[in-house]
């Protein structure tokens, strides 16, 4: 019975642990998929405020286009300087402090925005036209900001660029120099050869010498056999070389083009 309990317990567990995991799953899921749509409808409402800022800068002269002209020109600057910024951070750590000043000068350019997107509704043109050189002014201000961050940032990158280059170009000339030097490759085979062929005369002297010695006391030991058994040393010698001895008495060998010997007459 208590084994059956603990298998339903263990059972349980698990339903719950796979439940828990499948509701966070889709709880991931949707967030995901809400960020995405969230993106998706900013990208398009920028794309349609943009739109819109082109034809009032071209379609309404005076005040409002003034005021369209501005804006566009601020966000054009600030998307620009965002972007080459959180892209060069990947490669270059040190741009945080300038993506820190960025947020700082951002909150200026959201604040500027803000105040001429509220100024295009405002039906007092006269008074508008009257802030339309300090609303350039500061304008311009955030704007030369801006632009001064994103071309420092991309002269920083395009410097180490170039010296990345550089460097790689000095390697792969050394490299192609190396590669172009065929000449030393002959001799120093040829150093090689001569230097092992040396090696291998000088080891065979060595086992050479090494090996006289012990000849020399084999030959000296055979001799002293040779005389205790009252053979010839060379007799010795001959069997110890394994070669047959030779016999005095045995009939010297014929061969086909000699003569045979005429038989000596006795008279």
């Amino acid at each position: 019975m208590e084994v059956g309990a603990l298998i339903i317990i263990f059972a349980l567990v698990v339903l719950f642990a796979f439940l828990g995991l499948g509701a966070w799953a889709t709880v991931k899921a949707v967030g995901a998929a809400k960020r995405g749509v969230d993106r998706t409808i900013t990208q398009a409402r920028r794309t349609v405020e943009d739109t819109t800022l082109k034809a009032r800068s071209i379609a309404q002269p005076g005040v409002t286009g003034s005021l369209a002209q501005l804006r566009l020109d601020l966000r054009n600057s600030m998307r620009a300087t965002q972007t080459a910024l959180y892209e060069g951070v990947r490669a270059d750590s040190s741009l945080s402090e300038s993506i820190a000043l960025f947020e700082r000068l951002s909150r200026h350019g959201h604040e500027l925005d803000d105040e001429l997107k509220r100024l295009e509704q405002d039906p007092d043109r006269k008074r508008i036209a009257e802030r339309l050189p300090e609303l350039r002014e500061r304008t311009l201000k955030i704007k030369q900001s801006a632009d001064s961050l994103r071309w420092a940032a991309r002269d920083r990158a395009q410097r180490f660029a170039d010296d990345e280059l550089a460097l790689l170009s000095e390697q792969i000339e050394v490299e192609s120099g190396a590669l172009r030097d065929w000449s030393r490759e002959p001799a120093d085979d040829l150093a090689a050869a001569a230097a092992a062929w040396d090696a291998a005369q000088t080891a065979e002297a060595a086992r050479t010498a090494e090996a006289g010695p012990d000849v020399a006391a084999g030959a000296a030991t055979g001799a002293q056999r040779d005389a205790e058994a009252g053979r010839p040393a060379e007799s010795g010698r001959a069997a110890e070389g394994g070669r047959p001895e030779l016999n005095p008495s045995a009939p010297a060998a014929a061969y086909p083009w000699q003569k045979a010997p005429r038989p000596e007459t006795t008279t």
